[in-house]
């Protein structure tokens, strides 16, 4: 159990500090509020509901979330792969070469629609 002492003395910290910046930053700071402040802000759109109207709904900063996360999601399985290619082997070499065939192809097919190009 006391090797778990200084792990919860620095989650305890860590806590304290958290609820003390959040409490002195509304004690102390300005509370100047307006319209704009309640208003949605989504990426330089203008906020409207399109469903009702009958209009698409434009879905090109969700997709391009998407594919940062894809990608990232990537680089994650290729750092390990990366440090332990000794260790791992042919069926490393393999496995790791069908993830990023998968991963490209996806990227390819992304690319072709379109969905890299902003407009």
């Amino acid at each position: 159990m006391n090797a778990y002492v200084p792990i919860l003395v620095l989650g305890a910290i860590a806590v304290l500090f958290a609820v003390f910046s959040v409490m002195v930053g509304t004690m102390v700071g300005p509370a100047r509020y307006n319209r704009a402040k309640f208003d949605a802000y989504e990426c330089g759109i203008e906020p409207t509901m399109h469903a009702p109207t009958g209009q698409r709904f434009p879905v090109k900063f969700y997709l391009t979330a998407m594919l940062f996360i894809i990608f990232d999601i990537e680089i994650v399985f290729l750092y390990p792969w990366a440090v332990h290619l000794d260790v791992l082997g042919a069926f490393g070499l393999m496995a790791m070469a069908l993830f990023v065939v998968n991963v490209s192809v996806a990227y390819i097919y992304e690319w072709r629609r379109g969905g890299l190009g902003w407009d």
